[in-house]
């Protein structure tokens, strides 16, 4: 039988900043990627959004991302696989410790903004990747751009995969998202 995750990124605030309303659109979703402090989050808002998933019955996901809290995860930054893997696999470990503390499963990992959109081009970047996520959360679903390379290196290790698509984003030509705050990135048209 088909199945529709609705999906958020959520837990964006960090220290006195606080981003979106996640536990307003709580309630419509099935699942979270959780910001796990590299592009957005901290501890506190990791541990608080993991709580509120608990108690609205959504199933928790790691949402690593680049080391650029300034560019919100979204800027291209020079990395090795070998740094990608140990970043991917931090961000894991930081997350699942509070799945632990409040007794929830770590369902998924979704690589965020830069990272997800240069792994889904990059074979050697999405092999390193997906390596990490099999050993730092062997149960979890990798959330990847359906037909990219993150898709292929999963499915050669046997990692579970989920292929996603945007409803609301723009893709550019080589099927990655337009970049956020270029002309195209969001659909607006409802039609």
């Amino acid at each position: 039988m088909p199945h529709i995750d609705l999906n958020c990124d959520l837990g964006e605030s960090f220290g006195a900043y606080t981003s979106g309303r996640d536990e307003e659109v709580l309630p419509y979703i099935t699942s979270a990627n959780i910001a796990c402090g590299y592009h957005a989050g901290d501890p506190t808002v990791m541990h608080r959004t993991v709580s509120l998933c608990k108690q609205y019955g959504v199933k928790v996901g790691a949402h690593p991302g680049l080391p650029d809290l300034m560019g919100f995860g979204r800027r291209n930054l020079s990395i090795s696989p070998e740094e990608a893997a140990d970043c991917v696999t931090y961000q894991i470990g930081a997350l699942k410790a509070f799945c632990d503390a409040v007794d929830v499963p770590l369902h998924h990992v979704k690589p965020h903004g830069a990272l997800y959109n240069m792994a889904s081009r990059d074979r050697a970047l999405a092999d390193a990747i997906c390596a990490a996520i099999q050993k730092a959360a062997p149960e979890a679903v990798l959330l990847a751009l359906s037909g990219s390379r993150m898709v292929e290196a999963a499915q050669v290790i046997g990692l579970p995969v989920a292929s996603e698509v945007f409803a609301d984003r723009g893709y550019a030509p080589d099927v990655t998202l337009v970049p956020s705050g270029t002309p195209g990135a969001v659909i607006e048209d409802e039609d």
